[in-house]
């Protein structure tokens, strides 16, 4: 929604920025923005327009460096008398330039609260933090926590089909784009370039002509150990939007056969306009309902299962306040499913990878424990999770299973 908005929007590249860390920031800092206005108001509900203004300004007044406090207080209370609360401006007013005189003491209290009340202290919900707390200790926890809480770098993953690495820096420095190669291993096939100042990325040629796909590093890692070959036959069963799809293409330099299976016909457009910009032209799309079990058979699948995306969190920033823990077991369920579907296509001795971008034990190893007390013909060869805190990428979990010959 906020890219749709800033695309219509006539903004300079430095407001366009201010303005998703604006939106960004208040959603992450949610609980411990209102608990900044509840010590101001004796917890009284605000008007929710309202409550989302005080929230802005607390923002740019705790979070932000860069902005003024004036600033910050004047433009809150122009932007209330705008929304048609002008009655409350003084109450903007005198609220906002409250916290400019407590500044010191406010920012000790908020530190303190990441100590005493985790949950406004990180802003995240309790039963999140306690369930985490639980598989791990403390320090390692408030790391995941401060990670969900830092804004994510953008990530550029080269598109080998097009061009290689050199040309691709070279194009790069035309286009004032700064960048520094990542150093992972599961990487080195597919090289991953964090960007660190870039002009609005629709504007580069380089983007528009598919040279490369922004991809978190953690997302390639269920490719590298799909590590698919070219002239083989892949299925892609939950493909959309097709970010792991056209890597596959690039590891097969786009040679065999390679069908991109998803719920819906929509969400093939998606795949469909990536690979036409990426020029993967060994991928077929095919809604997953229609695939047969007795014509279409592979020598490798990969099932990157929707999950709870809790190893995501820093960038779906709304997330934590969306999801709830009675969501975990009918996911599992539904990715136990698509195991059982996958297993009906697969090829004696071939390769069956399952993926998520969850930290959660149910989506993990627990469905891919219950898929073989289920499967017998099938062997573990590798499972692996990465942890923000402990491998500096977003979470995510991947097995190597295979199907005896």
């Amino acid at each position: 929604m906020l890219d749709q908005d800033l695309t219509r929007a006539s903004l300079s590249p430095a407001d366009r920025a201010l303005c998703q860390e604006l939106c960004y920031g208040v959603v992450r800092w949610q609980a411990a923005l209102d608990w900044l206005i509840e010590r101001k108001t004796g917890g009284r509900k605000q008007h929710s327009q309202l409550q989302i203004l005080l929230r802005l300004g607390l923002y740019q007044l705790f979070w932000l460096t860069r902005i003024p406090d004036h600033a910050a207080v004047h433009e809150s209370v122009q932007l209330a008398k705008d929304l048609g609360f002008g009655p409350q401006a003084g109450f903007v007013n005198a609220l906002l330039r409250g916290y400019t005189r407590e500044k010191d003491a406010t920012r000790l209290a908020l530190d303190e609260l990441k100590l005493t009340e985790q949950p406004i202290g990180h802003s995240h919900p309790e039963w999140l933090i306690e369930r985490w707390q639980q598989r791990w200790n403390e320090s390692d926890t408030n790391r995941l926590l401060e990670w969900n809480n830092s804004p994510p770098p953008t990530f550029a993953r080269l598109n080998t089909v097009k061009t290689n690495t050199e040309k691709l820096l070279e194009r790069w420095r035309d286009e004032k784009v700064e960048s520094e190669l990542g150093q992972w291993e599961w990487t080195a096939a597919s090289p991953v370039f964090q960007l660190k100042s870039h002009p609005p990325l629709v504007s580069l040629g380089s983007f528009r002509d598919g040279w490369f796909y922004l991809q978190d590093p953690s997302t390639l890692l269920a490719v590298h150990v799909l590590d698919p070959q070219p002239g083989e036959s892949v299925l892609d069963l939950c493909a959309a939007p097709g970010g792991k799809t056209t890597l596959i293409a690039a590891r097969m330099k786009n040679e065999g056969r390679l069908i991109a299976a998803d719920a819906s016909s929509p969400r093939l457009r998606l795949i469909h306009d990536n690979c036409s910009r990426l020029g993967t032209s060994c991928v077929k799309t095919v809604v997953a309902s229609r695939l047969d079990p007795k014509s279409e058979s592979f020598d490798r699948i990969l099932v990157d299962a929707p999950c709870s995306n809790t190893g995501v969190m820093r960038r779906r920033v709304d997330l934590r306040w969306r999801i709830d823990p009675s969501e975990f077991a009918p996911l599992a369920e539904k990715q136990f499913q698509l195991l059982q579907q996958a297993a009906l296509h697969l090829n004696p001795a071939g390769v069956l990878v399952y993926s998520t971008c969850s930290l959660e034990p149910e989506e993990n190893g627990a469905v891919v424990k219950r898929f073989l007390a289920a499967q017998p013909g099938f062997t573990l060869e590798s499972e692996r999770e990465l942890l923000p805190f402990k491998d500096g990428v977003d979470g995510a979990y991947v097995a190597r299973l295979r199907r005896h010959a």
